[in-house]
């Protein structure tokens, strides 16, 4: 089988991208931008498969998306602008890419519109779109399930809902095999250090403090990037065309916990802990049910301490991929 794996570059895409070659004979076409999240040094952990081939290109160009998807059976679509802070316009200190909604739009709406239409095009056999929690929004209790009603909090999670409907219109209308995925915070090996676990774990190396929003107590669940490729594994296999399916790790605990957890995994000190103005819109729990999944094989096999016990001993272990990335202008 030959997979079309967009954003593979990037965190949860290169992390699928070896999980495949490592678990099966399948070909791979990876097709990313290469913006400030991806790099050809991730990829180069990988590529010298003889069975991956790499286009550089973006998804919202139709002829390269044309292209990369010539000869492919699957396409399993990861590729997105993901970082909720710079959807506000919010970055901190790296990285100065487009900030703003507009990049989010343009590459989760527009990017996933041209890879569902080409999909289409060409006959793929399943198309699976990796999506987030956040397009619920926060519930204070319980848990939701997939038929609930999308709430989107951020530009970002506005535009990840809307290429969620998106792809199942594509479903709706023209019968293109799509299955969903809706996975909870991810973090692990080669995650971007903006977002909170390598920014927080690379900072507390360096004896630099970490900045908590708001009092601490936002909720996530946090799911080990392993046991969310695993599932996009079952969902591309196994999922149902037009359903969505949740992918959770079972871990929910406030940010001021990950914190004081990171603080000791490091060894660093607690007064590096600090609390700064609260973003816009920050949802304040995410929680979503497993039930669906469940049915089709799914528990997360990886324990919030075991993943990041395993994320801090891999950022310690491989600061030649992280460290120039915090010191890029």
């Amino acid at each position: 089988m030959r997979l079309l794996v967009t954003g593979a570059a990037g965190f949860i895409g290169s992390n699928y991208a070896r999980l495949v070659l490592a678990t099966t004979d399948h070909e791979l076409v990876v097709l990313d931008a290469l913006t400030y999240a991806g790099g050809r040094d991730t990829v180069a952990t990988y590529e010298d498969d003889p069975r991956v081939t790499f286009i550089h290109g973006d998804i919202c160009d139709r002829d390269v998306a044309l292209k990369a998807m010539d000869g492919c059976d699957v396409v399993v679509h990861f590729a997105a602008e993901s970082h909720v802070d710079r959807s506000v316009g919010r970055t901190g200190l790296l990285a100065p890419d487009e900030v703003g909604p507009d990049a989010f739009v343009r590459t989760n709406c527009l990017g996933t519109n041209v890879l569902c239409d080409v999909a289409r095009q060409v006959g793929v056999e399943r198309l699976v779109h990796v999506s987030t929690d956040e397009v619920y929004g926060s519930r204070a209790d319980g848990s939701f399930s997939e038929d609930d009603l999308l709430a989107p909090s951020s530009p970002y999670s506005a535009s990840k809902a809307g290429s969620d409907l998106i792809a199942l219109g594509y479903h709706t209308s023209f019968g293109l095999p799509v299955v969903v995925t809706r996975a909870a915070n991810n973090y692990g090996p080669f995650q971007f250090p903006e977002k909170v676990i390598p920014l927080f774990v690379t900072n507390l190396f360096d004896g630099l403090p970490v900045g908590v929003y708001g009092d601490g107590g936002n909720i996530r669940d946090w799911l080990y990037v392993d046991d969310h490729c695993r599932a996009v594994e079952l969902v591309r296999e196994h999922g149902q065309p037009g359903q969505v399916y949740n992918v959770g790790g079972s871990a929910e605990l406030s940010n001021l916990e990950l914190t004081r957890r990171l603080v000791e995994l490091v060894g660093a000190e607690e007064r590096l802990i600090t609390f700064v103005e609260d973003r816009p819109g920050h949802d304040f729990r995410y929680s979503i049910s497993l039930d669906r999944i469940r049915r089709l094989g799914y528990e997360p096999s990886i324990t919030i301490d075991d993943g990041l016990e395993r994320t801090v001993a891999w950022y310690r272990d491989n600061e030649w991929w992280w460290r120039p990335r915090k010191a890029a202008p």
